[in-house]
């Protein structure tokens, strides 16, 4: 069965459902994600696509569904958290830095913690720092590993990969060149993957 490419960022709302439940996702399905973050606002930015913030209505219902809908998933979360968060870039490239390094994947679960749970900006420097000793690493050489030229060149590699791929928002699943946007849409790409249809 093909991997599924999950392509997030941190600094997306509904990027939460997917992160705080795929572990258990994957187990039950004995599936594999293959996790890849990217950065949203670039996307979003060539699109002329404006999110959430400043539009209250609209945001009042993201919060909203993202608490239905973690409810139903039995995740915790203390909502609204800080939105929109101040240096998504740095939060990928230390995700991506850290998925080189087998410590991504408890970094991002961590960071999503520290914002959605303790309810601290995940694009500042003490949420930053806290989720990198949740996964027992240096947080002042972890960030400037991760403001190094490379890293950030390699995080916008992964941008322009997503965006070839016709990736356009947070979370998507790309399964065998098919893309699904959503959390909800998880389930789909699986069965794309296991069967090369949606069941």
């Amino acid at each position: 069965m093909p991997e599924i490419d999950f392509w997030f960022s941190i600094g997306s709302t509904y990027s939460f459902l997917t992160i705080m439940r795929l572990d258990d996702w994957c187990s039950e399905r004995d599936a594999t994600v293959h996790w890849r973050p990217f950065n949203v606002r670039t996307v979003m930015s060539v699109q002329q696509n404006v999110p959430f913030a400043g539009k209250p209505v609209k945001s009042a219902y993201m919060w909203r569904d993202i608490e239905r809908r973690a409810a139903k998933y039995h995740i915790h979360a203390s909502l609204p958290a800080p939105y929109p968060i101040s240096d998504l870039p740095l939060a990928n490239q230390v995700a991506l830095l850290g998925m080189s390094e087998g410590w991504g994947q408890t970094f991002v679960q961590s960071l999503y913690r520290v914002w959605f749970e303790d309810g601290v900006e995940a694009g500042s420097d003490a949420a930053l720092s806290e989720a990198l000793h949740r996964c027992q690493q240096d947080p002042r050489l972890v960030l400037a590993r991760a403001r190094s030229p490379d890293t950030v060149s390699a995080l916008e590699a992964e941008t322009d990969t997503a965006t070839e791929l016709g990736v356009f928002g947070a979370p998507s699943f790309v399964v065998r060149g098919e893309v699904f946007w959503g959390d909800d849409r998880l389930d789909d790409a699986f069965s794309w993957a296991r069967v090369g249809h949606v069941v």
